[in-house]
């Protein structure tokens, strides 16, 4: 199933270079785009490979534009930000073949008396729906998920095959939760007493905003008398951990396997870069970029780009470089010896 051009101008916004007529039935990469798919330049290192494409129709910025329509015959949609046209173009066509599932629920389901579906809502196979459970309209519970005592599944929100969504946490509008995710797990909290950890009961919740992402096998942990707290927009990739009574703040995404510790504070528009790790009670302000594979061991009070890791090196060159910081309070000290002694013999003389 494809779409005119002009179609998806009027959908979508742009300025067309060409014939509006022209169809078009899929989004392609640069290099392997045919005559019936529309491709994209967001990165103008790529124009010349952009000039020579195969597709009907080029997603363009008005800086490479000019260059690429030298060579490039097809049509093209000219607009500030290609990757987010592309963007957006995707979810459409994606739109166009998708086949959602049928509202109601599976016979094999089990849903408790007390909880309140909406007629228009899914569950599916071998889902549970504990007592006093809210799912609100439209949305989609894949087959063998869980949803707790007394939880609130947004409009338009979908957990898909095996996700597990614990009691009284509440998610709002348009979320994704995907497989193997689990929401409300019982945060990591303990007394020590003589070396023997003594449980603290986790009585918080997991409180989610509207159109927030969340990856496969990611963990976010209820509070552990407050909530944790995901705002509006927040995008999380697979395997990240978020520790009890976080707070992480609107339109912030994580990329794979970030580790937050509990009770840290993270502002609005944030990004974590793979495996970042955020020690604990930390506060991290709004537009703060940690790069992948750093460790956060202090609060971030202004916005920017943060690194905390030592460059990769051959084993024998990191061993050495080890061995000279493991000695440089050593080595700081007879330099201030050696400063000392030098400025007597120069006030001597």
């Amino acid at each position: 199933m494809g779409t005119r051009l002009g179609q998806l101008v009027e959908r979508l916004g742009g300025q067309l270079v060409g014939d509006p007529n022209l169809e078009v039935t899929g989004i392609a990469p640069l290099a392997d785009a045919t005559g019936a798919d529309i491709s994209f330049l967001s990165n103008s290192k790529l124009r010349a490979q952009a000039a020579h494409s195969g597709a009907a129709a080029l997603i363009v910025s008005p800086a490479d534009d000019d260059t690429v329509a030298v060579t490039y015959r097809g049509a093209r949609i000219v607009t500030p930000n290609p990757y987010v046209y592309f963007a957006r173009a995707a979810q459409y066509f994606a739109a166009l073949v998708e086949v959602l599932p049928a509202a109601g629920i599976d016979p094999t389901a089990s849903v408790a008396a007390g909880a309140r579906v909406d007629p228009s809502a899914h569950i599916g196979a071998h889902v549970t729906v504990e007592d006093g459970a809210v799912i609100d309209a439209g949305a989609i519970i894949e087959a063998g998920s869980f949803i707790g005592r007394g939880a609130v599944i947004g409009e338009g929100t979908r957990l898909f095959a095996n996700a597990t969504f614990h009691a009284r946490c509440q998610i709002g509008k348009r979320g994704i939760i995907h497989s193997g995710a689990v929401i409300g797990t019982d945060g990591f909290g303990f007394a020590n007493e003589n070396g023997v950890y003594i449980k603290i009961p986790q009585t918080g919740r997991v409180m989610i905003g509207d159109d927030v992402d969340i990856g496969a096998n990611t963990c976010i942990d209820r509070g552990a008398l407050a909530d944790t707290i995901i705002e509006d927009g927040v995008k999380l990739d697979n395997q990240i951990q978020i520790g009890h009574n976080c707070h992480i703040g609107a339109h912030t995404a994580m990329a794979g396997c970030v580790g937050v510790a509990g009770s840290a504070k993270i502002g609005k528009y944030c990004t974590f870069g793979g495996a970042a790790m955020v020690l604990g009670h930390l506060t991290i302000a709004d537009k703060v970029h940690i790069s992948s594979g750093s460790m956060v061991s202090r609060s971030v009070l202004e916005p920017g780009q943060y690194t905390g890791f030592y460059p990769l090196a051959k084993n024998a060159d990191w061993e050495k470089s080890a061995a000279i910081v493991r000695n440089l309070d050593a080595m700081r000290d007879k330099i201030r010896a050696l400063e000392k002694t030098l400025k007597t013999l120069t006030e001597q003389k």
